[in-house]
């Protein structure tokens, strides 16, 4: 199942940048999106920029199907690994989340690029079951919980850039 999102920031892709890339704003997102705990770390690598979110999830929303197979809590662990800035900040960068206990997992492709005043950070991804006739069903369960937390972020993005002008 196919998940895309754009999120139009107020804000340089630089200052977007240093934005995704500082431990608060990390810890801000984790805590957002209702996690019960969470770890973050941002590690520069080379000429890469490695941001690493480690979350113990409540399933209570979830169907009780796929709360039967991952239990009351999902370990989810996000990765975003982003590549060196374009000289205009453009930056290029892939995501992928990992459901512990769930056959289900999320890879993508991450953008952010300078829009008119702002900027535009894109997320293109893929969620995939790993389970045979009924996996659609199970991705479809999942997707809102991803969605949402998407649109958590954004909003949690948009509000501490407005605080930073």
């Amino acid at each position: 199942m196919k998940i895309s999102t754009t999120f139009d920031y107020a804000a340089t892709p630089q200052q977007v940048f240093a934005m995704l890339a500082d431990m608060e704003f990390q810890n801000r997102k984790c805590t957002a999106t209702g996690a019960l705990s969470h770890s973050v770390s941002v590690s520069p690598q080379g000429d890469r920029t490695l941001i690493v979110n480690h979350r113990d999830m409540p399933t209570d929303s979830f169907p009780d199907f796929v709360k039967s197979m991952v239990g009351t809590t999902l370990a989810v662990t996000e990765t975003q690994d982003w590549g060196p800035p374009d000289p205009d900040g453009s930056r290029q960068g892939t995501i992928t989340v990992d459901l512990g206990g769930a056959p289900l997992d999320l890879v993508g492709v991450l953008s952010l690029a300078p829009a008119g005043e702002g900027s535009l950070e894109c997320i293109d991804a893929h969620l995939k079951a790993k389970i045979p006739l009924i996996g659609g069903k199970i991705e479809k369960a999942a997707a809102p919980a991803i969605e949402s937390a998407i649109r958590v972020e954004r909003e949690t993005g948009q509000a501490w850039l407005r605080k930073a002008k």
